[in-house]
């Protein structure tokens, strides 16, 4: 989808036809002979594979979908008058659905390319045609799943009613924050339409036992309060087991079934105000991208003392910044990148009581799972949650890293060891226990001291890996479960104002993996990215002057 889908088919067609060029050129027996010769023939093989992927992803992916997409804008996405015409993106349903597969099976050949033997500028070449050929992948696949759940989503075949969830990353849960409210959104043949707002307090009200009963791994790591508070839903960083927990407290408090749950947080709202500029809210006051996280997760609580006026203007908010969407202010590509970068930070999230569009979801990041480790890449899950009952979380840093004590060898199965580095920094004022609302400190309601932030993590450790080592530089101990066939260690530890407490966690185990992620709990720091990466460190192999 492109403002000039003429242009873009014309352009894609020249890289096309280039692209097969130098794949024919590359294919001949020069090319078979070079390839057996020692040194070199890594080298070849490498460039070989790029031309032979690069044919593969614009001619029979990127072209075919561009042709078939040429009647298609991205304006044709946009809101207009409170409805989306769900038919915009119905014929690249197939023609989408179609791309994916050579996308993919291009990605993958360049990711698999062995950069142990390549010279230290192609190595680099390799890798970042691999980031490029991943992206146009990932971007091909997320395209073919909109396409066939956003028909029926926009109420195509009859009206859809959705739970949308606004988490507050002011105070930690496993996949952002609590639940603080929640929002009825109604579709029907496109049009969307905006219901009431639920607080969590509300829902959660008269629930004395869980309004499911969770299984027993759940249970010996976070208790019953996920099914007992609508605030802690978010608590199990699964959000296919959240959603129907959300449904469920939902229904059983308004007799309200709905087909589907979203989570966003204000980040979003602030991505989304970056695309249709400021709203207007009820007071008279501007909410824009640049003040939303620090209003709606902070100053909101200087400014209202009382929860029930807290409430309000979080409704307010919310409400205003979809309606200006509704509205269709600001571009669709601004709308549409919005979301792709909340999904990518795994800030949006969603689940379908439809057992076929879960089935789509599933493997998105916007199904919100729990990492699994690959041949090629070893995942940890670390979440945070907020054990004050405060707001303190708004002001503590998680800096992250990982690292690799060396790269797969030629016997695979010689173990090595991936360490996790933890940096809980607290930039609260030193004086926050006096300086700061009683409402954002907790007033030791929860036994722990006003200004200091209470933080309950959980390391979900790579599949296929054992524990080394865990400590933290304050002496905290760490329990340890099982979730989902994953050890779980879970710490807690109090971060006093401008304090950093490390924590390191070190596995080994035998794996082909050259990279190392870590889906960490998202913040309201936009600039701390809830994903870290890391590769080992081929040693590089001297190149010819």
């Amino acid at each position: 989808m492109t403002t000039d889908p003429a242009s873009a088919v014309a352009r894609l067609k020249s890289l096309g036809e280039e692209a097969s060029a130098a794949h024919g050129l590359t294919s001949g027996p020069f090319w078979e002979v070079a390839s057996l010769t020692p040194w070199v023939g890594p080298q070849v093989d490498a460039f070989r594979t790029i031309t032979a992927s690069s044919d593969q992803l614009l001619n029979r992916s990127f072209l075919p979908l561009s042709t078939a997409a040429e009647g298609v804008s991205a304006e044709s996405l946009k809101p207009a008058g409170g409805r989306i015409d769900p038919s915009a993106l119905g014929m690249l349903r197939e023609p989408a659905q179609a791309a994916v597969r050579p996308a993919t099976d291009a990605a993958k050949a360049v990711q698999d390319i062995d950069r142990t033997p390549l010279v230290g500028g192609l190595s680099g070449a390799v890798d970042q045609a691999g980031d490029v050929f991943t992206q146009s992948a990932t971007f091909i696949d997320a395209l073919a799943r909109t396409a066939q759940l956003l028909p029926d989503m926009l109420g195509q075949d009859g009206e859809r009613r959705y739970l949308v969830l606004v988490q507050n990353n002011a105070e930690w849960r496993s996949l952002g924050g609590i639940s603080g409210s929640a929002i009825l959104l109604t579709t029907d043949n496109g049009a969307v339409s905006l219901g009431g707002t639920e607080s969590a307090t509300g829902l959660s009200r008269g629930t004395t036992q869980p309004v499911v009963d969770l299984p027993a791994e759940i249970v010996d790591i976070y208790g019953t309060r996920p099914a007992r508070y609508f605030h802690n839903l978010t608590e199990i960083p699964d959000f296919s087991i959240d959603g129907p927990l959300a449904k469920e407290f939902f229904a059983k408090k308004t007799g309200v079934s709905v087909d589907g749950v979203i989570a966003i947080d204000p980040v979003v709202l602030s991505y989304i105000l970056s695309a249709t500029g400021p709203v207007t809210l009820p007071d008279g006051e501007k909410l824009s991208s640049d003040n939303a996280v620090d209003l709606l997760m902070n100053g909101v609580y200087e400014r209202y003392p009382d929860p029930a006026q807290q409430d309000a203007f979080f409704a307010a908010s919310t409400g205003a910044v979809f309606q200006a969407l509704l509205d269709g202010r600001g571009s669709a590509s601004g709308f549409v990148s919005a979301l792709s970068r909340a999904g990518n930070e795994h800030r949006l999230l969603m689940w379908s009581a439809d057992a076929d569009e879960q089935a789509v979801l599933a493997g998105t990041t916007i199904a919100g799972p729990i990492p699994s480790t690959d041949e090629r890449t070893a995942r940890f899950g670390l979440y945070l949650n907020d054990g004050t009952g405060s707001k303190m979380s708004y002001y503590v840093a998680p800096h992250t890293s990982l690292a690799w004590d060396s790269c797969p060898s030629s016997d695979p199965s010689l173990p090595r060891q991936l360490t996790l580095h933890l940096d809980l920094t607290s930039t609260a004022p030193a004086d926050a226990a006096t300086s700061l609302p009683t409402y954002i400190t907790g007033n030791a309601a929860y036994g722990t001291a006003p200004g200091t932030a209470k933080v309950v993590g959980n390391v979900y450790l790579p599949e296929g890996f054992v524990l080394v080592s865990a400590h933290t530089t304050n002496g905290a101990s760490f329990a340890r479960a099982t979730f989902d066939g994953r050890t779980v260690l879970t710490f807690g530890v109090d971060v006093t104002p401008q304090q950093t407490i490390g924590v390191d966690v070190v596995v080994r185990g035998a794996s082909t993996a050259t990279e190392a992620e870590a889906f960490v709990t998202p913040t309201a720091d936009a600039a701390l990215d809830p994903v870290v990466r890391a590769s080992c460190q081929i040693p590089t192999v001297a190149s010819l002057e």
